[in-house]
């Protein structure tokens, strides 16, 4: 492949450089390569795989699994696939089984010479793999005979149903245990990403049009294609999510319903999960599912967390409390507070042109984007961290809070974000939203004096304390904000 080519190919596939890496390190590996991809639906998984791997050098063999697709249909799709790749198109017999499947494309592997590269691509594995199918079988089977032995060998499955690739190839009991070389599992773009897909579709946004799409559906890059040029981000919102038909208007159903199996089990999850802005204990989620606490809901945990819908922590200065969950995909949680609510209603599909316009000016808005903000800055943290100077410092970082019990005539306090860094330091982090410079004032600078004092009381910190300050739209630069914050961090660094 030429320098040039490699530009054009690179160019065309937008962030992912961890991936990418993935992908180019296991390319020059001297043994056979099994990788898993998976990840969220229409995250750009199969756009990601076919347009670094089928640039490259050697054979690139290719099937995509049929939804609902019977045997005899899953097997012409094979035969169609095998005789472009290893026959350039020359018609080959379908067969009767996966068995036979396998044999033909193992015989036609024998018979390239060791140093060709030999690519193949497995998309959509959960619906290949249907129950009685055999297809796992006997992909296990030639992996572990055959193809593992062989040099310059990859080869790629990659699924959207997150809990069955969990639980039948990553975690795999059976003859695929262990044998995964590379796991990814794909997010949803950054900010900066998510700036540049835009910008390469043509769509002018500026970073503050950016973030407000980013707080209704993240970075997926499907739901932002169907992002139009010249609407503003609330002309596009409420055409996405707000109208019968919108992308956005019925995606969660759909979304979960592709995932897992028992989607009703992830929505009750995830439902309890979210009416808690800053986390849930798990004894917490426990009693509220009414369901006891092992296997079950360890699995489905997990699985939610894998595909980026929650994420667990244990919050700083608290640890003996135990683990805590939060959602973070930012489309659900919109979903849930605005667009679950419009749908229940009869009129719902005769919602006004200006709908969200007319949400946005209401004080409930503020309020939760102000959390959404919190969740999108949390997910940015390495573009925080960089922007105060500590990226290079390890730290442990979480919000922090104290709640009094009852009858007591303490005080509680609620820090956004804790940065407890290994050079004897803590930076306490302030995060406000608004369309305009925040200003601080002398009575919110002994607000956040008192926040400080309990925060040294309730942890025993002896650590030097500094205070940042992470807004959406810039400061007023004044003497109060002199006073107490030593780093401000704006919308900006987190495009960066």
């Amino acid at each position: 492949m030429s320098e040039k080519t490699e530009n054009i190919e690179y160019n065309s596939i937008i962030g992912r450089k961890n991936e990418l890496n993935v992908f180019q390190d296991r390319l020059s590996s001297p043994s056979a390569e099994f990788i898993a991809v998976y990840g969220r639906r229409r995250v750009g998984k199969t756009y990601l795989i076919k347009h670094f791997f089928s640039q490259q050098k050697g054979l690139f063999f290719e099937q995509t699994g049929l939804n609902g697709g019977s045997l005899h249909e899953q097997l012409e799709i094979f035969a169609n696939s095998f005789s472009n790749a290893f026959y350039k198109g020359i018609k080959t017999a379908i067969p009767k089984t996966w068995k036979e499947a396998f044999t033909q494309l193992n015989t036609a592997i024998e018979s390239t010479p060791k140093n060709k590269r030999i690519t193949l691509f497995f998309d959509e594995l959960p619906w290949l793999a249907s129950p009685r199918s055999g297809f796992l079988k006997m992909l296990e089977y030639f992996w572990n005979t055959a193809w593992a032995h062989r040099k310059k060998m990859t080869l790629l499955v990659c699924g959207s149903a997150a809990s069955w690739m969990l639980e039948n190839i990553i975690y795999a009991k059976g003859g695929l245990h262990n044998r995964i070389t590379a796991r990814i599992p794909l997010a949803p773009f950054t900010l900066s990403e998510t700036e540049e897909y835009l910008h390469y579709l043509g769509v002018k946004l500026n970073q503050w049009q950016i973030l407000q799409l980013y707080m209704v559906m993240g970075g997926v890059p499907h739901y932002l294609k169907s992002i139009r040029k010249n609407y503003s981000a609330v002309q596009n919102i409420n055409a996405l999510c707000f109208k019968k038909g919108g992308l956005l208007f019925d995606e969660f159903e759909i979304l979960f319903h592709s995932l897992y199996d028992h989607p009703e089990d992830y929505h009750r999850i995830i439902r309890v999960i979210a009416q808690k802005t800053n986390g849930i204990s798990r004894e917490e989620l426990v009693k509220k599912i009414k369901v006891p606490d092992g296997g079950y809901l360890n699995t489905r945990l997990r699985n939610l967390e894998e595909a980026g819908f929650i994420n667990s922590f244990l919050p700083v200065g608290h640890t003996r409390r135990g683990v805590y969950y939060r959602v973070v995909d930012e489309y659900t949680l919109f979903y849930l507070t605005w667009i679950q609510p419009l749908r229940q209603k009869p009129s719902s599909d005769t919602v006004s042109k200006n709908y969200w316009e007319t949400i946005i000016k209401k004080p409930t808005w503020l309020a939760w984007a102000g959390y959404a903000f919190e969740s999108i800055c949390f997910k940015h943290i390495d573009c925080i961290k960089k922007a105060l100077g500590i990226e290079y410092i390890h730290s442990i970082c979480s919000d922090w809070r104290y709640q009094p019990e009852k009858m007591k005539a303490e005080k509680g306090a609620q820090i956004d974000l804790v940065f407890d860094r290994d050079d004897d330091c803590v930076t306490l982090c302030e995060i406000k939203y608004s369309d305009k410079p925040f200003a601080m004032t002398k009575e919110y600078v002994q607000v956040l004096k008192q926040k400080e004092e309990i925060y040294k009381q309730r942890t025993r910190c002896k650590k030097q304390i500094y205070w940042a300050l992470i807004t959406a739209n810039g400061v007023v630069q004044n003497d109060n904000l002199r006073a107490i914050i030593t780093h401000h961090v704006d919308m900006n660094d987190l495009f960066n």
